[in-house]
């Protein structure tokens, strides 16, 4: 196999630069449990963090929650505009304020290849 010429890594690189960008319409967010955390100091401070999580669901903010099968913590969808309004939904929640947990930040939209069924031919 050889090395793209010049010509054809800007074509490349052109097309790459030309993608359609998605459009973000919620944030993943995903809560591990910071190494050296005690499962104790976790559940210290559960029933805070569920009522408030709740109210964030109830409010709009979370759509859709789920545990991790391997139980080192949780993963939200929020309905969020971009990862830095996730941050300050986030920010607001117990765990997070204890620094006990670490914060893996998604932006999400809809799948673009979807297009292609409804582009003209």
């Amino acid at each position: 196999m050889t090395a793209p010429s010049l010509a054809q890594a800007q074509t490349q690189g052109r097309t790459q630069a030309q993608a359609p960008s998605t459009i973000t319409t919620g944030v993943m967010v995903i809560l591990t449990v910071k190494a050296g955390v005690t499962r104790e100091q976790v559940m210290a401070v559960m029933p805070d963090e569920i009522r408030q999580t709740v109210q964030l669901y109830l409010s709009g903010k979370v759509r859709e929650w789920y545990s991790r099968s391997d139980g080192r913590g949780v993963v939200f969808l929020l309905d969020a505009k971009d990862t830095s309004e996730a941050h300050a939904i986030m920010e607001g929640l117990p765990l997070s304020k204890l620094d006990i947990m670490d914060h893996d930040y998604i932006a999400v939209g809809p799948l673009l290849p979807l297009r292609l069924l409804v582009g003209k031919p």
